[in-house]
């Protein structure tokens, strides 16, 4: 049978042949085929009513809906990582845990804290709350003012010299330079030791004394103070010389020593105040007072030329024998203060460099101490050629002083005899004569310094004529000569008071051999406590006392100041000594604070040109 296809073709419809059974299977057949294969959503909105439609279930958290399956996974995963979390904090606080202590400090960084205490034992004036000497109190408040010869009224504060109570400005500006120097270069030591802060008060507690010492205010001056005290004894007068007495109980009349010509002294207290002003360059006020200072004094210095010790008893005690050094040494520390390229050229003159000792040897070349300080100097030029290297016009005078550093760093090994030695190893700067430890500290300062230079600068060692040495070689000298000072030497004693089951006891000091029983022992009343046998009564903590002879020998008598009686430039060199080989070895020096004032070397290429616009 055929109908019409409504495409336009015959429609075949063929009979319907099969029987019911032929048809149930096929049905079934059919059935299976369906359901053997997935069907999507729109199929099954076919086959299901709309009450039996699957709903998904949605969770609305205001800002976005998400599936509700999603929202409790991701809650239940938060709860579980926190859970974890929280117990392992549990687990961390009660096991208990082994604390490694950090190592103890070094014998150079324990006798370091103690040769600071020595500095507050010395302090004169008004003294403050935490100076920390329970047998030291105010003492000759009214420096100045008892003196109606002089323009300087207060010149309270400072520090005595040694076992007396003179203030000597030379070797207490040498002091004070010393000290700043080694904060520069080893701050962070010191931080580490714990005496940042206090090395710092003891800086300041001189440059404060200093600035009342001159009209700092002004830029020309006419005299400064260089002594306060007298110690010249020939009369039979009362002075601190002739008197044994406690400072506090001092009633005799101290004279104040002014001086117009004193080039030596002025520019020692230049290099103090300069170097100070770098130290606390982060109070700007002050470090700004303080360069105004060393420009002033150094001016005078140059202005009314002459030595400070020339014709008056400082002579016998702290004699000066010229002043050339000084200007090297005053005018290199103003430049790093400043950057001005005026006190490089004076530093770097060749004129000044020959009248100060520079280009010849002598048997006391590359010594540096509190009246010559070429040794010092050499050493710090020494170091602007290794790190900024400034070329024309001071690199052939700056290549002479770094050669002139390395041949004396030779002259300090055990392998050449520039310098004898005592049986125990102690070398003897001063050629045998008395005091040699204030020498030796100085020396062990330079070396471990100029090692860490080299180090700094990637620089391996240095030659000895055809010999090579190597960095370390120094700091074992420097290491010798401080043990041997802290006690390892044929006597087996201490030369630092207090450190140590062995040190001095009948310390040259009048302050520690007079007991504070609220007795008031006039001039000659002291006496006795001078002259007795028995210990001093008061420790002098961190004293450094003059040392041994050249045989090893020592005698621990009070009145033999040979040997017992400490300075405070014998100890601002212990202490640079001791803390730059104090701590960690590969802790060094701090490269560039020294150079914070100093602008860049080579003028700085100009900005590229704006990009063109047509």
């Amino acid at each position: 049978m055929y109908g019409r296809d409504p495409w336009g073709g015959p429609l075949e419809i063929a009979a319907d042949s099969a029987t019911d059974d032929d048809r149930s299977r096929n049905l079934q057949d059919y059935d299976r085929a369906a359901l053997s294969r997935p069907l999507d959503e729109t199929q099954q909105s076919w086959l299901l009513g709309p009450g039996e439609q699957k709903k998904k279930k949605y969770v609305d958290l205001g800002c976005i809906i998400v599936s509700r399956k999603i929202f409790v996974w991701t809650v239940g995963t938060i709860l579980a990582a926190g859970l974890l979390a929280g117990f392992i904090t549990l687990i961390i606080k009660t096991v208990p845990r082994h604390h490694h202590k950090p190592p103890p400090p070094d014998n150079y960084t324990l006798a370091l804290n103690k040769a600071l205490m020595f500095f507050n034992a010395q302090r004169s004036g008004k003294l403050p709350k935490h100076n920390n000497v329970s047998w030291r109190g105010n003492s000759c408040v009214n420096d100045g003012k008892s003196d109606s010869s002089t323009l300087f009224k207060d010149l309270s504060g400072g520090y005595y010299d040694a076992g007396d109570a003179i203030k000597f400005n030379f070797p207490q500006a040498f002091a004070m330079t010393m000290l700043s120097w080694s904060v520069i270069e080893y701050k962070g030591k010191f931080e580490a030791a714990g005496e940042l802060n206090h090395v710092k008060d003891i800086i300041k507690w001189g440059t404060d004394y200093f600035l009342k010492t001159f009209n700092h205010t002004a830029d020309t001056i006419d005299r400064i103070v260089s002594q306060v005290g007298k110690g010249d004894t020939t009369g039979g007068t009362e002075n601190d010389h002739y008197c044994w007495m406690r400072p506090e109980d001092i009633d005799y009349e101290r004279p104040v020593t002014e001086c117009h010509s004193c080039s030596d002294l002025a520019a020692e207290m230049a290099a103090s105040l300069a170097s100070a002003s770098i130290v606390f360059k982060d109070n700007k006020a002050y470090s700004q007072k303080l360069v105004h200072g060393a420009k002033t004094l150094f001016k005078f210095s140059r202005d009314q030329r002459g030595r400070y010790s020339n014709g008056n008893e400082a002579e016998m005690f702290y004699n000066s024998t010229g002043y050339y050094d000084e200007y090297v040494w005053g005018a290199a520390w103003l430049y790093y203060a400043t950057g001005n390229n005026s006190y490089l050229q004076l530093a770097t003159t060749p004129g000044i460099a020959k009248h100060a000792g520079a280009f010849w040897g002598g048997p006391y070349y590359g010594v540096l101490n509190w009246d010559n300080k070429l040794a010092g100097a050499q050493v710090l030029l020494s170091r602007l050629r290794l790190f900024l290297s400034p070329g024309y016009p001071y690199e052939e005078i700056l290549k002479t002083f770094h050669n002139q550093t390395s041949i004396f760093m030779c002259s300090f090994l055990p392998y050449y005899t520039s310098f004898n030695r005592t049986r125990g190893g102690m070398i003897q700067l001063n050629h045998g004569n008395p005091q040699p430890l204030q020498y030796a500290v100085n020396a062990a300062f330079l070396t471990t310094l100029f090692s860490d230079y080299m180090e700094a600068a990637d620089t391996p060692g240095w030659y000895c004529g055809p010999r090579f040495f190597s960095t370390k070689v120094l700091r074992e000298f420097a290491e010798t000569q401080i043990n041997y000072i802290l006690g390892k030497n044929p006597r087996k004693m201490s030369y630092v008071v207090g450190f140590g089951n062995h040190y001095p006891k009948h310390v040259h000091h009048r302050g520690a051999s007079i007991p504070k029983n609220k007795v008031k022992y006039n001039c000659k009343g002291g006496w006795k406590w001078r002259d007795t046998s028995k210990p001093n009564p008061n420790v002098l903590v961190g004293a450094m006392v003059a040392g041994p002879d050249k045989h090893d020998g020592f005698r621990d008598v009070r009145s033999n100041y040979n040997y017992t009686e400490p300075t405070l430039a014998g100890n601002a060199g212990l202490v640079a000594a001791l803390v730059a080989l104090s701590g960690e070895k590969s802790v060094g020096i701090d490269k560039n604070t020294i150079f914070s004032a100093v602008p860049p070397m080579f003028p700085t290429p100009p900005p590229p040109p704006a990009p063109w616009k047509p």
